[in-house]
Formats: C-alpha cells, structure tokens, sequence
C-alpha cells in the first residue's frame, strides 16, 4: 500500500449520485477527466481485466474469435449505412488535416461487416463469429452514474454471418446461452428482456437488464415469466365498439378547461349523469416535436387515453432513429389549426381539409396524427373541438375521424395487462448490460456482402450482432457488491484476494505480515499488503472496507499471543488463527471460493 498508486477519500464526490459510481472514485478505481470520461486507476484497471477474461473465456468457448479494430474510423462506410446521418448528435465526428471526415465509433457494425467482404465469398466459409473488446464513444447529451452512461465506454461486440436464416437461429441462441453463462460467473442478477431493436434494424431484439432501483431502463414482467422492456411492451388492439346509438357529436362552451382534470370538472357540471365524467372518456392530444437525423423538424399528435400518459422513450423507439420531445411554442409557429389546450382531431391528420398526398405518398397540409391501440374503433370521446374554450362531446373514431395508424406511445403502469394474457405486469428498474439483435440482412445489404451459396448463385449474408457493456458491467457488479462501509467484491472479479493489514508499531508485527504476505503470494494468490508505518489502524481498516478485497488478515496486537485475525469482507465474520497455521487456513478459504465460483 506504501506503493500502490491510490488515493482514497472519506467523502462522495460532489457528482457523484449512486453508489458505484460514488465508491469507485472513493476507493481510487477511477478517476473523473471530463464528463462521462474516466481514467483508469491499477485497482480499477485489475477489475475491468478479469470481468473481460471471462467474457473472453466464454466467447471463445462457443468458437467466436478475437479481432480488434481501430476506434477512429473514416466516414464512407457509415455514409453507406445512413447511420452518419442516422446517429445524429451521438456521433463525434472529426476532420483530418486533409478535410476527410472521420468518426470515433460508437459501434462497429460496418467495420465487422466489410473485413467478411474483403476475405470471405463462399458459404464454404460460413458460419463465421468474431468479437473484439473495445472503446466506443457516443456524444451523450447528460452522461450520468459515472460508468454506467458514459461517453466513452468499453463493450464487447460480437457478429456472426451466415447464408441461411436457420443458421443465424442457431448463432443467436448459442450468444445468448453464453451471456447466460457470463452473467452467472459474475454473479450478476440478470433479466432477459423482449426489446426495440431500434437504429440497430433487425428481426428479434433482446436485452439483459440488470435489476436495480438505479438503473435507466423501465422494464415489466409478470407471473409466466413474460419480460420485456417497456419500450418493447405491445398493447392489444381494442376491439371496435358498437356505436349505433351514440348521438351526434356536439360542441360546448368549456371555459378554464386547459387541463384534463378541469375538463373533467367541466363535463360533470355541464353534462352530469349516472357514472360521472372520468379522464379516461377523454381524448388527450399531445403535440410531439420530432428531430430526423438528416434535421429535418417534423409536428405529429399522439391521441391517447387522458387517464394516462406519454411515454416519450416509447415514442422514440416507435419512430426510430427520430429524436422525440414534446413540442413548444417555437413548434407550433406553422400550425395555428392546433389551438393548445383545445386540441381536437377533426382539422388534423386524414380529417384536415387541408391535407394533400401526392402520388408518391408524401403528406403535405396537415401533421400525422397517431392514435393509442387502447383508442377503439367506434368509442366515443370528449376532446378539443380546436377553438378556445370549447370542447366536442360524443366524438367517435371511425364515424368523427380516422387516424393515419396507431403507435405505442402510452406510460406502461403495474397492472396493466401483460400482452401475453398471463395477468398483471409488475414494473421494475434496471441497468442494460447485453443487448442481442438478429440484424439479418440490413447492413450486408447496404455494403454488398455476398458470397456463392452451394448451387454458385450469390446470397446476401444474414447477420447478428451480439453487445456486452464491459464498464457498465463493472458499475452493475459494484452496484450489487457493496454495503455502507465500501465495495466487496466477489473473489473471481477482485483486484485481490486478501488484504492484508499491519495494524501496529512493534518491527515483529510489520515483519511477521511481510511474511505471510510473501507466502501467500509464493501459494498463487494476489495480495494486497497495507505496510504504512504511520498510518494508524482505524485509517488501515477503513481502507481495507472501502477497497473491497474479500478477506482480510490483521496481524496486530493478537500477536503477542501468537495469533492474528481472518475477515471475511461480505458477512463481516473474523476468526482467530495461530499464526503459524494463518497461510493454511487462509488458502484453503480463498481455494474453496475461488472454486465456487469456478476459477
């Protein structure tokens, strides 16, 4: 510890929100160098490399190789792919001295997909896996919880090619079976979701999200085991209602009435009757402002349920790769049909008279206007009738107005409905550490990658791609691994397997922990041995707690009875020892727990 280059510190940084990202600073793993940018410290540095051993040790398992690409990329490929565009502000881009453009990757899809180009063209050489672990780099916008959204980041990713779909089965579920066992070596508790597959494009989409109150990611289970994350959750289509006997739609004066609640107020004194007005009879109409990656701006309204709300994450993942806010006043400029408060659907979307399709398809005159599948074809409605102050009551989908089509957008809430109709759906946070996708043929489409299939005709190669969040694995595990007095890690992910710590003056007690400490590293083991002379006891254990080595062994004023101390950092157990059997006793802990949790 004399030696060892770390600095630990007794407060949170002032940036610093949740516990990982708190004690992994505290404890000198990482250093903060910008926003969302962090330096890698000896002890964080021992971490990160055995949580990348064994990723590397499972994905070799499966026969995937190792390749390793260069971070700073020229931009013709992602020109080919639009994701140039696609990835809009995320996306760091640079010139060269040349005026070229370059990029540092955010991912490698394009990259992966023409080296298979360049060296492979007969399904001869299919199935094909290869993976590297790298540095990325995403211009976040709020990077956030230190390394659990950063802007720079390091991630495994993995791609297999193949000719036929049924392969692409076959390497997807033998990736997901080695994330599986990933996971489960680490120790991390993980959820397997159904999920967007967003910009990535592809068939099938899953992601591993690690359950934590912490974590960004909403997702939702239930009882059958049905998982998915919120983004990804499908509503069942309402079934059409019979609207024969509702009467014809009618305006009202309904002054004050800018909010659902007053609305509802409203409507109870205007039009009482036996089951009072409710938020769900009404129409809420929620103007959305919508950023292509090309920039072009787009207003489109969202009509859906007023008892409930917009879930912009779910909007933006509907209408990827568009950035999705709701709309300000700034937005609204070239719409005067919509009057804010009082928005109704009859001067919008296919209702506009104003609205023009030419022959290619393209809207003109009016915004889209998207409907929740909660919304059922005949239910009547009160909404905006786009005059101040006045609302339509009896306003029927399908006789009132049409829709230009429906889009998930609404908050998912517990208890709704789980689309599998198992029963209710529980709500739960959570960090995403994997994310699979069945790609299929979108990017070998865009950058011609063919080979000669076994009657010599050229096929598009059908592809996957496999991600692994490294450093937000790393966050996860300290999310997990820790109590109020510091980290504690499992043993196969520590920077060491014991601490051992001189805590006293006398020559014999530094003499005797240098010696164990020499033995025990001669045994196989990693130790860390805390040999600060004038540094008190007090300050030794509070590092010994805040670092996280899962044992520890004292030698201190026990030894003048000949004994010293083995901690266990994770049950806070000690148990005193001759010093003379420490070594033994000692090894044979950190054998049998190395060996449980395979190592």
């Amino acid at each position: 510890m004399s030696n060892l280059f770390v600095r630990t510190l007794r407060e949170n940084p002032a940036d610093a929100e949740v516990p990982s990202h708190q004690l992994l600073v505290r404890a000198g793993y990482i250093r903060r160098a910008a926003p969302g940018i962090y330096s890698w410290l000896p002890l964080g540095l021992r971490v990160l490399r055995k949580v990348e051993k064994i990723v590397r040790d499972e994905m070799n398992a499966t026969g995937a190789q190792e390749v390793h690409f260069p971070a700073l990329l020229p931009r013709e490929p992602y020109e080919a792919s639009n994701r140039w565009t696609e990835y809009g502000p995320n996306l760091f881009r640079l010139k060269d001295r040349r005026d070229n453009d370059y990029l540092l990757a955010p991912t490698h899809e394009e990259m992966f997909t023409l080296l298979v180009k360049d060296l492979y063209s007969s399904y001869k050489d299919l199935p094909l896996n290869i993976y590297q672990i790298q540095t990325k780099y995403r211009d976040e916008a709020r990077p956030r919880a230190g390394l659990i959204r950063g802007r720079e980041f390091i991630m495994k990713d993995a791609y297999s090619f193949d000719v036929h779909d049924e392969g692409l089965d076959v390497q997807y579920q033998t990736m997901r079976d080695a994330y599986e066992k990933i996971f489960n070596r680490l120790g991390l508790d993980y959820v397997i979701c159904s999920a967007m597959s967003g910009a990535m494009g592809g068939s099938r989409s899953e992601e591993f999200l690690h359950p934590t109150e912490i974590g960004e990611d909403t997702f939702v289970r239930a009882a059958s085991g049905y998982a998915a994350n919120a983004e990804a959750v499908t509503t069942t289509q309402a079934e059409d209602v019979d609207f024969s006997d509702v009467p014809a739609a009618q305006v009202y004066e309904t002054p004050e009435s800018t909010t659902i609640e007053a609305l509802v107020d409203v409507a109870n004194k205007l039009l009482p009757r036996d089951t009072p007005w409710e938020a769900k009879d009404t129409l809420k109409n929620v103007v959305l402002a919508l950023s292509h990656p090309g920039g072009e701006k787009e207003v489109i309204v969202v009509a859906l349920p007023g008892d409930r709300d917009v879930d912009l994450k779910r909007v933006e993942a509907a209408l990827a790769p568009a950035e999705v806010d709701v709309a300000g006043p700034e937005d609204l400029k070239n719409h005067p049909e919509l009057v804010p408060g009082y928005i109704g659907p009859e001067v919008i979307g296919p209702n506009s008279p104003n609205r023009v399709v030419d022959e290619d398809g393209n809207i003109s005159g009016s915004v889209r206007f998207l409907v929740d599948p909660r919304i059922a074809r005949g239910s009547a409605w009160v909404t905006g009738a786009n005059e101040n102050e006045k609302h339509v009551f009896n306003l029927v989908y399908g006789r009132d107005f049409e829709a230009d089509g429906t889009i998930e957008a609404v908050e998912i809430r517990e208890g709704d409905p789980a689309p599998d109709g198992s029963g209710p759906l529980e709500l739960a946070r959570g960090i995403e550490v994997g994310h699979i996708f069945q790609l299929g043929r979108k990017y070998a489409e865009a950058l011609d990658l063919k080979v000669l299939d076994e009657n010599g005709k050229s096929q598009v190669v059908t592809m996957g791609s496999y991600g692994l969040g490294v450093t937000r694995v790393l966050a996860a595990l300290a999310e997990k691994n820790h109590d109020d007095l510091g980290l504690a890690w499992p043993i196969n992910i520590a920077p060491a397997h014991i601490h051992v710590l001189a805590t006293g003056k006398g020559a014999e007690i530094f003499e005797t922990a240098e010696s164990l400490s020499g033995e025990l590293t001669k045994a196989g083991f990693e130790v860390i041995y805390d040999d600060r002379a004038k540094v008190s006891a007090g300050v030794k254990f509070k590092d010994y707690e805040l670092l996280g080595v899962p044992y520890g062994l004292v030698v201190g004023r026990g030894l003048a009875e000949g004994k010293v101390e083995i901690r266990n950092r994770v049950t806070g157990e000690s148990t005193e020892v001759p010093v003379e059997e420490a070594v033994e006793r000692v090894a044979e802990l950190l054998k049998a727990d190395l060996e449980a949790h395979g190592e």
